[in-house]
């Protein structure tokens, strides 16, 4: 499992980002790590892969400390950052040199995620588009059958036939010895995806829920207008009509509108996370 304990962090002489942090992660699940641009998103995911190193707690990753970066560690873990640079060689050349560092590693993988993308391994790096060299890498993450495979805005640059293509290779790719995060403030391209919610605002955790949990406890209508104020948790204007977040009073689950819930959150967290006191989560 992922543990991070007590967690402070900040860049030198700026306020403190993260203050006090406290998260647990396990293995078998989807999470889905939602918040605004600045919210610290990205510095949290650079803790947990051992690139930053807090000023005080603990991130300890599969019984390991992730600031210790120990190669047992590096080797079932992988990164793919929102920007980032690749060399002017062809894809099979970055495998042959790159691969030889997860002991898991499979081609055969590799080429399925590889033709699912429509992509090809003679091509050169260089020449592909953002898009395509976040399809290659996000393939090579997958590969690589680390354990933990951190996701930084995975949908930025893909298309919407290739935001499909992702959904589905990332739904067949999780077991239960995997821990799978995906960090995004595009909240709609993880629907149907994602097992748990986790909400960062301000360096803060605001909401930590699983989807089950939410479709139990909250319903998303999309015509509010009739009811009780007392009743919507969270309302906004959506094409002409009054939509939003009410209790779930039914009992059956329904469907998790992502976006409706992060506005929601986003507005009033405490009002949305009252609505989860008492609830049991089976262990």
């Amino acid at each position: 499992m992922i543990k991070i304990s007590n967690i402070d962090f900040r860049y030198k002489k700026n306020k403190p980002l993260f203050e006090n942090l406290n998260l647990t992660l396990q293995p078998g699940f989807i999470y889905g790590l939602l918040g605004k641009n600045g919210a610290g998103k990205s510095s949290l995911l650079k803790i947990i892969t051992g690139m930053l190193y807090p000023n005080s707690g603990e991130c300890k990753v599969f019984g390991y400390d992730a600031s210790a970066r120990k190669p047992a560690l590096l080797q079932d873990i992988y990164l793919v950052p929102e920007e980032f640079n690749l060399p002017a060689i062809s894809m099979a050349t970055y495998v042959k040199t790159t691969a030889v560092f997860y002991d898991k590693f499979s081609h055969n993988q590799l080429n399925a995620y590889l033709a699912e993308f429509e992509l090809t391994d003679d091509a050169k790096l260089s020449t592909l588009s953002y898009g395509q060299k976040k399809k290659f890498l996000i393939a090579f993450g997958l590969a690589t059958n680390a354990r933990l495979l951190v996701l930084d805005e995975p949908t930025n640059g893909l298309d919407i036939p290739s935001k499909s293509q992702f959904r589905k290779i990332m739904a067949s790719a999780l077991d239960e010895e995997k821990i799978i995060i995906i960090s995004t403030h595009q909240v709609r391209d993880l629907e149907n995806l994602i097992d748990t919610i986790v909400v960062l605002e301000n360096g803060k955790i605001i909401f930590n829920h699983s989807i089950a949990a939410i479709s139990e406890r909250l319903a998303f209508e999309y015509n509010l207008n009739g009811l009780p104020a007392d009743e919507i948790i969270y309302a906004e204007e959506l094409h002409g009509r009054k939509a939003g977040i009410v209790r779930n009073i039914s009992g059956m689950d329904g469907r998790v509108d992502m976006e409706l819930l992060f506005n929601g959150i986003v507005k009033d967290a405490g009002r949305v996370n009252e609505h989860f006191a008492d609830y049991k989560y089976e262990l």
